[in-house]
């Protein structure tokens, strides 16, 4: 059977699992599915554009999300669409090492183009406000992801949390807030996300109106 460019990215996928993305290579690829390194070249151009497709497959759930349902406010689907974007990265291995830095494929333009379409006419958004607004949350979500990750790497490490054995007599304040906070959990931390999308979708919207 003849070897396709899904097949590469689905490759791809699979061993950034494995060895995550310092062990990913085109010869180490090439030699998972069994050909030549030149031969991968026939399908993406260089590990930069192998990872731009990786990243879209990645958050293909995302790409393929419409736009926002009959009657929904299009900052709660702007809302919704970063934290599926979040969960994504936290879900995979290094995912937010190789969306930190891509550029959309041919094959998500369309998707990238609707996107922009409901900031633009529902939201009442410029062209530019629209776009800067998409990259800023982008940011800020692949920044979430790459916390949640080294947080988890922190503990499996046996470290404990910042927040935990303050002394209420002289640090009563993170006395108080680790007694709220309580044990860290990826629950907690999606907490954090969404209370920083509300922050960042109310300042959104003040500023539009």
């Amino acid at each position: 059977m003849a070897l396709t460019r899904d097949a590469v990215v689905d490759a791809a996928v699979d061993l950034l699992g494995e060895v995550g993305l310092e062990g990913l290579s085109l010869r180490r690829l090439a030699r998972e599915l069994g050909v030549s390194a030149p031969t991968l070249y026939w399908h993406v151009a260089d590990k930069r554009t192998l990872l731009d497709h990786v990243a879209d497959r990645l958050l293909a759930d995302q790409w393929r999300a419409p736009g926002p349902a009959e009657g929904q406010p299009w900052w709660e689907w702007l809302h919704a669409r970063a934290m599926a974007q979040y969960r994504a990265l936290v879900a995979h291995r290094d995912a937010a090492l190789v969306v930190a830095g891509n550029r959309p494929t041919e094959e998500s333009m369309p998707a990238v183009e609707s996107t922009l379409g409901v900031l633009v006419v529902a939201g009442g958004l410029s062209h530019r406000d629209a776009f800067w607004t998409l990259l800023s949350i982008g940011h800020f979500v692949i920044g979430s992801a790459l916390e949640y990750h080294a947080e988890h790497d922190r503990a499996r490490a046996g470290t404990p949390p910042a927040h935990g054995g303050h002394d209420p007599t002289t640090h009563p304040h993170l006395a108080a807030l680790a007694a709220e906070l309580g044990g860290a959990s990826g629950e907690a931390h999606e907490d954090v996300v969404r209370h920083g999308l509300d922050l960042m979708i109310a300042g959104l919207r003040a500023r539009r109106g």
